[in-house]
């Protein structure tokens, strides 16, 4: 297997391992990270998502090799498998974690550009690396990164092909928490978790507003985060937050 999988409590944590490869992004792990991707879209038990990579890397791109290949009629194209993958990433409807355990290049960066809170061990570096061979982004390289960072800087990561430490591009604003390598995985559990206890329609409506928020004026933004109020209002959710609150309790959300 190309990726493991695994539900501890209320987060599926998915391993990209290929550590041999640097966990670059193959037919076979295409395929299995959407699929299962897919079947915890639509598990209520599984209310937060981390994604990490076994070995020296987060995830160093596509495999080349493969990308490579001639199409054959008995197979999906690749690229369309890739495109698949990071279509179903960035519209997942529940809160993903990246937890940047190495490198992040090329099309691993653009799996954390796709993830909702980027979490990088010390020893971490992620840059663009599509121009050391030639190769033009396809899953946000160029379109996505300079909504990350600022423009210059995704223009330097773009042209020049180098990484940057996880610490650097905190500062700039990609990376939220950059921590110990042996701490991790345990920070990444910690904050799953805090998530998981929230109202899971409250974060599915909130990630769509806020994913949609940037390509909206102001006023069209707030409009669409009304409507999403109004129909909260109506939820299960809602009011077993509001007795809670009442109630001095622990709230018990359904998601619904």
């Amino acid at each position: 297997m190309s990726y493991s999988q695994a539900v501890v409590g209320a987060t599926g944590w998915l391993t990209m391992d290929r550590p041999a490869a640097m966990n670059s992004l193959n037919r076979e792990m295409a395929t299995g990270l959407t699929a299962q991707l897919k079947a915890w879209r639509d598990d209520p038990a599984v209310r937060v998502v981390v994604l990490t990579g076994n070995g020296r890397a987060f995830c160093a791109g596509a495999d080349l090799i493969e990308a490579a290949e001639p199409p054959q009629p008995d197979k999906r194209e690749f690229l369309e498998l890739i495109v698949e993958f990071f279509d179903t990433l960035r519209a997942f409807p529940k809160p993903v974690i990246a937890a940047v355990n190495g490198l992040a290049l090329a099309g691993g960066l653009e799996v954390v550009l796709a993830c909702d809170v980027v979490l990088a061990a010390e020893s971490a570096r992620l840059g663009d690396a599509h121009s050391n061979f030639g190769v033009f982004p396809g899953a946000g390289g160029a379109a996505i990164l300079p909504r990350k960072v600022p423009a210059n800087v995704a223009r330097y990561l773009l042209f020049t092909g180098d990484a940057m430490s996880a610490a650097e591009l905190k500062g700039y604003g990609l990376v939220n928490e950059v921590l110990a390598d042996a701490e991790l995985k345990a920070r990444a559990q910690a904050l799953a978790d805090k998530f998981a206890k929230k109202s899971p329609l409250v974060l599915a409506r909130m990630k769509r507003v806020a994913s949609e928020a940037a390509d909206k004026s102001a006023a069209d933004a707030l409009r669409h985060e009304l409507l999403e109020l109004r129909d909260h209002q109506r939820s299960y959710d809602i009011k077993e937050g509001l007795s809670a609150f009442a109630e001095k309790r622990e709230p018990q959300f359904k998601g619904c």
